[in-house]
């Protein structure tokens, strides 16, 4: 049985197939954090949000975040999924679903997630206004 689940797409993310990865009876919390592309930044209108990535080693640095979790916190499955192309407002770029027998456990393990992935994960986003353009995390 595999107790994660890790996704780079170009298609949309399903927050329920998540959800229904990480659900089951042994678990009575599952966190779910959502990211979402909002409509503006350091006081600037976006219009929409681009997302590349190095492929192999984002879902290698993903699966690693993954496997750390769930040593580090009593947590029974995790998913990691990530959007990469051209996302507009309102639209999911990330989803990380995270379940455990108490929700502390769910909690702390979806932050971590969230965390790591910012910090580690070789995944670039370019913010595009309707004057210009700048990569935000050129350096994960």
């Amino acid at each position: 049985m595999a107790f994660t689940s890790v996704k780079i797409t170009t298609t949309p993310l399903n927050q329920q197939d998540c959800y229904q990865f990480v659900e089951d009876a042994s678990c009575g919390g599952i966190a779910l954090f959502v990211g979402t592309v909002r409509n503006s930044t350091q006081g600037k209108s976006v219009t929409f949000l681009d997302f590349s990535a190095y492929e192999p080693m984002a879902l290698k640095e993903m699966q690693k975040i993954a496997e750390t979790a769930l040593a580090k916190y009593p947590i029974y499955k995790i998913a990691i999924h990530h959007a990469v192309g051209k996302l507009r407002i309102g639209e999911i770029p990330v989803i990380i679903a995270v379940s455990s027998a108490h929700r502390n456990a769910a909690f702390e393990a979806c932050q971590y997630a969230i965390n790591t992935l910012k910090e580690t994960v070789p995944i670039w986003k370019k913010e595009h206004f309707e004057d210009g353009e700048v990569w935000v995390n050129a350096h994960p």
